[in-house]
């Protein structure tokens, strides 16, 4: 926790464990508002210092509306957040967040579960409703997809 009070690491923690909280509540207006009004998720399949980011969304209403449209594509999820390493500077601040998501959908009849390992590279900034995600780099580093049975 290099450079981190109690109360900012918290703050911060907080905030990612909100994301995974309100996506699998189904909740992406209160998905959404844990990022800044200006707020930017960019999407990479694999390390962005070595690829493109596929998608870029920007703003808290852009942001709500995708979300939205990702919870339909599932049946349910259940989003499990492990380690973060977590900077901070000031009114700015910067971790690295690993998730496993797990995703239930149905393919041609049948029950399937999609695991992504996901890390999230994130910038925060202070704002007056206290720390926000400014920049979210969504890291997919692998996925896997297999049939399910309850």
């Amino acid at each position: 926790m290099s450079g981190v009070t109690f109360a900012d690491w918290k703050s911060i923690k907080d905030l990612v464990d909100a994301y995974a909280h309100h996506a699998d509540r189904r909740d992406p207006q209160a998905q959404a508002d844990v990022f800044a009004e200006d707020g930017q998720v960019r999407l990479f399949q694999g390390d962005p210092s070595t690829h493109e980011p596929e998608q870029v969304i920007t703003g808290r209403a852009d942001l709500a509306s995708t979300f939205d449209h990702l919870i339909s594509q599932y049946d349910a999820t259940t989003y499990l957040n492990g380690q973060s390493t977590i900077t901070v500077d000031g009114d700015a601040a910067s971790a690295e967040s690993y998730c496993l998501a797990h995703h239930l959908t149905q393919e041609d009849g049948e029950r399937v579960l999609i695991v992504m390992a996901i890390r999230y590279l994130d910038t925060f900034r202070r704002t007056d409703e206290g720390w926000r995600i400014a920049r979210r780099d969504l890291v997919f580093d692998w996925t896997d997809r297999r049939p399910s049975r309850p």
